[in-house]
């Protein structure tokens, strides 16, 4: 798959393609529904399938300071974009000029001029355009100025809820991983190097890797989770994984202030993962975080919740 930095970026001579347009954080159910309308006319129509996204998150640029957490790092949203089909993601730099094109100079700059769009497929609540005065009608309308043919799909539903990037984000604030997961379609996903802690698992017998994570990334309630950690080469793919308990929270036993994700390998006592890129999945929420009276309560809890976690990781 291509990845393309800008429009600059598009070859020259690039011809006809079916394009979809987005933010597509998390790449969740409602995104897969849309890229894989895209890329079934794709391949009735013989073109190939691009996908417009932005970056920094135009939330960021049109009201500063109320960045939304991150579903997945920019790299893992194009390898799961490649995962469906797509041929090439185009990232534009949402810049507060580019955040004033009109409706009109956007599809024009974007969609005509460089991408040659033939079919255009979005989410039904798509917006684009100054003051996202853009909505899909006007999507279909500037098609027929333009000669391409647009599209706008149902968003999935949940229980009779629409599926969003907002809602799975409140489900991972409140610590309901599982229902992110099924919006998801797979586990939320958080990474990070693995840097050095305060140590004290390894003291207590449980070792973990400590993640520093990305900023703004959407980090599960403080609690303790059933998951898998995995060690990640520098291109972003898995190389090892293990069945792991996660730890969420400031570790109020021992009153210490700063939130860590750390991940215990079940059974490895062996692993030197100091500076290694890694991934937790979470899979179950276990419990919420407790502050313990003695660390002999601690450690006891601590086995059950690493008994508990390898229940759960057996299960798939």
């Amino acid at each position: 798959m291509d990845r393309w930095q800008g429009l600059g970026d598009v070859p020259d001579g690039w011809g006809p393609s079916v394009v979809t347009i987005g933010v597509f954080d998390g790449v969740h159910l409602g995104h897969q529904r849309v890229v894989g309308r895209a890329t079934e006319i794709a391949a009735q129509l013989g073109l190939p399938v691009v996908v417009v996204t932005f970056d920094p998150h135009p939330d960021e640029v049109v009201r500063p300071g109320s960045h939304p957490p991150f579903l997945c790092t920019a790299r893992r949203r194009a390898e799961l974009l490649a995962g469906l089909g797509v041929d090439a993601v185009c990232v534009l730099p949402f810049t507060r000029e580019f955040s004033k094109l009109g409706p009109d100079e956007f599809v024009h700059a974007v969609l005509v001029d460089r991408l040659h769009a033939a079919r255009v497929v979005v989410g039904e609540d798509f917006r684009f355009g100054h003051r996202a005065a853009g909505d899909a009608a006007l999507l279909a309308e500037l098609g027929e100025k333009y000669d391409f043919t647009a599209e706008s799909v149902p968003l999935v539903a949940d229980d009779g809820v629409r599926i969003s990037s907002s809602g799975i984000r409140a489900q991972l604030a409140a610590g309901d991983v599982a229902g992110a997961a099924r919006d998801l379609g797979r586990p939320h996903r958080v990474e990070g190097v693995v840097v050095r802690g305060q140590q004290r698992g390894k003291a207590l017998g449980f070792p973990t890797a400590n993640l520093e994570t990305l900023p703004h990334t959407a980090i599960p309630a403080d609690g303790v989770y059933a998951g898998w950690l995995t060690s990640l080469d520098p291109s972003g793919r898995e190389e090892e994984r293990w069945p792991a308990a996660i730890s969420v929270g400031t570790n109020p036993t021992f009153d210490e202030q700063e939130r860590t994700v750390e991940a215990h390998a079940l059974d490895r006592d062996d692993l030197d993962l100091y500076g290694v890129h890694t991934a937790v999945d979470f899979v179950a929420r276990l419990r919420g975080m407790e502050r313990f009276g003695t660390v002999d309560a601690l450690v006891a809890e601590m086995r059950r919740d690493v008994d508990a976690a390898r229940r759960v990781c057996a299960g798939g």
